[in-house]
């Protein structure tokens, strides 16, 4: 059964594409992230009420990670600038604190007691 939403638009499982990763990172994290210390809890949070609403933490840890091998990929491209390629080590930076705090976050829901 599909799940309602945006004409057109699939949930995250049903998508098969890193679209929010990519757009988020363009588009969301801002000048005022870097100044917001909250920014990455706020991010965590969301992806972990994903993860309440039944995705995989698997598939939402590929979405909130930027793989070592690609920053350095794109570190090695010879047309981007020197404050381009600092502004990808911040996202960088930023999204490996999302994923922690988002796992911190998981292993607590699978370590809290269970009422019966």
């Amino acid at each position: 059964m599909r799940k309602r939403g945006l004409p057109g638009r699939g949930d995250l499982r049903e998508s098969g594409r890193r679209g929010y990763t990519g757009i988020f990172q363009t588009v969301f994290m801002t000048v005022r992230d870097e100044y917001d210390p909250l920014a990455p809890q706020r991010e965590a949070a969301f992806f972990y009420g994903l993860f309440l609403r039944g995705h995989t933490v698997e598939a939402l840890r590929q979405d909130i990670d930027v793989p070592r091998p690609l920053l350095d990929k794109w570190m090695r491209a010879h047309d981007f600038e020197a404050a381009f390629r600092e502004n990808l080590q911040r996202v960088y930076t930023y999204r490996k604190q999302v994923l922690a705090i988002f796992d911190g976050l998981v292993l607590n829901e699978q370590n809290r007691p269970r009422l019966q």
